[in-house]
């Protein structure tokens, strides 16, 4: 495995799949958008802005990147994360075969985030430019260089990981779609609404269950400032569903139900499985009766749901949508509780390394002193 961010081999060369060229364009057709009233705005808005200005963070500083991964599990996270733990060709797998797959496995979604993330901040930077009202551009703007820093920073966690996996097609197809997207709040529902909700609920798992300091703190740190963005998402068009027309709801509705079944069905992991030569259909009945990630695909939607209908797009349509995929126990999340416990976490890791840096500077002063002592 990799030393860590300071290695000086390119980046392109820790992908373990081709991408398509190493550019991927997308094409848009919408408005520029000057607000030339610079009013106090609302008074949320402006809160959520302050706390995006004074939150920011530099990833080589706050994190402490010369802790080390076990390359037989480097998030140290439990084998029932692993999907495919209960199949048969994983289970006859010596030790070191298995710390491959875990390896990959956790790399392959690490690179889902880092190429979601580019996503985000695309999107952030189009929400600057199309939106119509000066307090949104004004935190849009915050959250721009928030994912700059997130990409940065898993760029730097999957240097560990020694492997990179290219964005999945059910991701590219979600972001193609809300970037040609000439409807400024469609950006806003596509990222801020599902794209950053999911991937709360997939940095928590993270988060919650990892062993490892370093890979818990990454996806502590980045769901702090992910909380806010979807706080964000919330605000907007919870003042702006209103004023649609049942015909403009029912369209958010049907987009907003194609894109939960994208994002749900993101996991399959195909191309991994394909990858490490392990045989497809036997990783795919492993995947779909595992209990674990049953558990997982459903508390996808804890963050989405109860975002969903508080903004208003609470149609027939997409409560029947979210029954049949079994979420609608979501709805009544305490979303805001989410968020301060989001904050809570994040502010432990800081305090943890603190103390741990105190104990250190301790030890220092005091060998200091014995060999001061000494002469």
């Amino acid at each position: 495995m990799d030393t860590g961010p300071q290695t000086h081999r390119s980046f392109k060369d820790y992908y373990v799949l081709a991408t398509e060229g190493s550019r991927w364009t997308i094409d848009q057709d919408f408005k520029a958008c000057f607000d030339w009233t610079y009013d106090d705005g609302r008074a949320a808005m402006i809160g959520l802005y302050e706390k995006g200005k004074q939150m920011q963070w530099d990833a080589q500083t706050r994190i402490d990147w010369s802790q080390e991964l076990d390359p037989l599990n480097p998030q140290g996270m439990p084998d029932e994360s692993l999907p495919i733990h209960m199949a048969d060709c994983f289970l006859k797998m010596n030790e070191k075969e298995k710390g491959e797959v875990r390896r990959h496995f956790q790399a392959w979604q690490l690179s889902q985030f880092m190429q979601g993330e580019q996503g985000a901040l695309i999107c952030a930077a189009k929400i600057v430019t199309q939106v119509p009202d000066a307090d949104a551009k004004f935190y849009a703007a915050t959250q721009t260089i928030d994912e700059a820093r997130h990409v940065e920073t898993y760029k730097s966690l999957l240097r560990k990981f020694d492997a990179v996996y290219p964005m999945t097609k059910p991701l590219a197809e979600l972001i193609d779609q809300t970037l040609r997207d000439s409807r400024w709040d469609m950006t806003y529902l596509g990222m801020q609404v599902v794209i950053e909700g999911l991937a709360l609920a997939s940095f928590g798992t993270i988060r919650d269950h990892a062993k490892n300091e370093l890979c818990a703190q990454v996806n502590a740190y980045v769901m702090q400032d992910e909380s806010r963005h979807v706080a964000f998402g919330r605000l907007a068009l919870r003042d702006y569903y209103p004023e649609l027309t049942q015909k403009e709801r029912d369209e958010r509705e049907e987009f907003l139900l194609e894109a939960s079944y994208l994002m749900r069905d993101r996991f399959d992991a195909i191309e991994l499985w394909t990858h490490l030569g392990l045989p497809i259909e036997q990783c795919a009945q492993a995947m779909y009766e595992s209990g674990f990630m049953e558990r997982f695909r459903n508390s996808l939607f804890s963050r989405i749901v109860p975002i969903v209908k508080d903004v208003g797009l609470w149609g027939e349509k997409v409560r029947n949508g979210y029954e049949q995929m079994g979420v609608m126990g979501y709805a009544q999340t305490d979303v805001q509780a989410l968020q301060d416990e989001d904050e809570h976490i994040a502010r432990q890791h800081d305090a943890r390394r603190a103390d741990i840096q105190r104990v250190i500077d301790r030890a220092r002063a005091g060998s200091g002193a014995e060999s001061v002592a000494a002469e």
